[in-house]
């Protein structure tokens, strides 16, 4: 048998990722770091040092998967708030900070602490402090602040083929290649799901056993269970039997969820609109609820009824409408469209026949598309809050 010679690495569910040290240090001066070397090989910590302070740190994990235990240098920073949300952005929700500088300061330390750091050491560290607070760390089952929870996005199609699942797979695609952010793509249509087929993988059961057995959903189960479709991008995806339905209880989706915001920086979910009528609570989580239709009058209707059973947008909650397929023949006229919802949409894509491969095709067709790019474009800003320049260029870069 011919090998092919520096392949990447492959399992059954995807490619292998490197793994990360326990602990990664950014630190300036070598005071600092004997102490912090010391305290970590007293925990017996694997650790990797760099010279550097925060914003060395930014450069490296934009790049690489996150340690359990950071911990950074602020000294000589001129922003270290502005910095710590930056590297925030980088870094996987569930790692752990720890902050060292040379500003005695309370309002900067209070300001860390709201943004999720473990602690902040004022130089010169004191060994013991330190490795206390690091020993939270590697503690079984301790309580930790993170420095956020990553994004939850419901992408709810309100009809049978309105296009939903092809919004939600190119979606997580833009997050996790384009903003190298690490994502999940979730599709819990569990007889009939696309997303799967869409980014040429194959489904596991793991769907069912995190929900027939939701107590033993845990890191290794994120580690093994998921399929790995890029560096970044993971998926959950099942395809099961239609003799035998799978029709989980919400409180095991819900626990699933909560686990996957703590890992990943955004979080994916194609949601029929059947499961998601089922599970009333999934909806009133802190979220982004995109509400997808084509442009008949039968999807107009059914626009005007989620918005009502969502309810308003809150600080923690918010809806956006996509028209999509806006020309398809026998559509209604946009403004008439927006008459009968009652109002206009967020996101207008025009339909697009190119794009109508994507089930057949995968990822690929939708490479293709202008005018749906333009349109996904659109929409993420909306999401991200990038400006439309930018969020087009990295579409440019990713999908050529």
């Amino acid at each position: 048998m011919t090998e092919t010679l520096n392949a990447p690495a492959t399992s059954a569910v995807g490619p292998i990722r490197p793994s990360a040290p326990t602990a990664r240090v950014f630190v300036r001066d070598p005071e600092s770091e004997g102490i912090i070397r010391q305290s970590l090989q007293a925990l017996s910590i694997d650790a990797e040092f760099t010279p550097g302070n925060v914003k060395t740190a930014i450069t490296a994990l934009a790049k690489e998967i996150s340690p359990r235990l950071l911990v950074v240098d602020l000294t000589g920073v001129e922003d270290p708030v502005l910095s710590i949300r930056e590297l925030a952005e980088v870094c996987e929700p569930d790692i752990r900070v720890v902050v060292i500088g040379d500003r005695n300061d309370i309002v900067l330390y209070r300001d860390l602490k709201n943004i999720g750091i473990l602690e902040y050491f004022l130089k010169p560290i004191l060994r013991d402090l330190l490795i206390r607070t690091c020993a939270n760390v590697v503690t079984p089952n301790a309580v930790r602040p993170s420095l956020r929870t990553g994004k939850l996005i419901f992408v709810l199609g309100v009809r049978g083929g309105v296009g939903s699942t092809t919004i939600a797979t190119n979606t997580a695609w833009y997050f996790a290649e384009a903003r190298r952010r690490h994502t999940m793509l979730l599709d819990l249509d569990l007889q009939n799901g696309d997303a799967a087929l869409q980014l040429d993988s194959v489904p596991s059961n793991a769907l069912r056993d995190a929900f027939e057995n939701p107590e033993r959903v845990d890191k290794l189960y994120l580690e093994r269970g998921v399929k790995h479709v890029t560096e970044r991008l993971d998926l959950l995806a099942s395809l099961e039997s239609l003799e035998t339905p799978l029709m989980p209880a919400e409180q095991p989706v819900l626990s699933l969820m909560e686990r996957l915001v703590l890992r990943y920086r955004f979080v994916v979910v194609d949601l029929p609109a059947e499961t998601a009528l089922r599970m009333p609570s999934m909806l009133r989580q802190s979220s982004i609820c995109m509400l997808v239709s084509n442009s008949s009058l039968a999807a107009a209707r059914d626009v005007a009824r989620w918005r009502e059973f969502l309810g308003t947008d809150t600080p923690e909650r918010s809806t956006l409408h996509i028209l999509n397929h806006t020309t398809a023949h026998g559509g209604l006229a946009e403004i008439d469209f927006a008459k009968a919802c009652g109002q206009a949409p967020d996101i207008v894509i025009p339909y697009d026949r190119e794009i109508a491969e994507t089930a057949t095709y995968g990822i690929k067709a939708a490479q293709k598309s202008s005018v749906f790019k333009r349109g996904l474009a659109m929409m993420l800003c909306k999401v991200t809050g990038e400006p439309m320049e930018k969020s087009v260029s990295f579409f440019s870069r990713i999908f050529g």
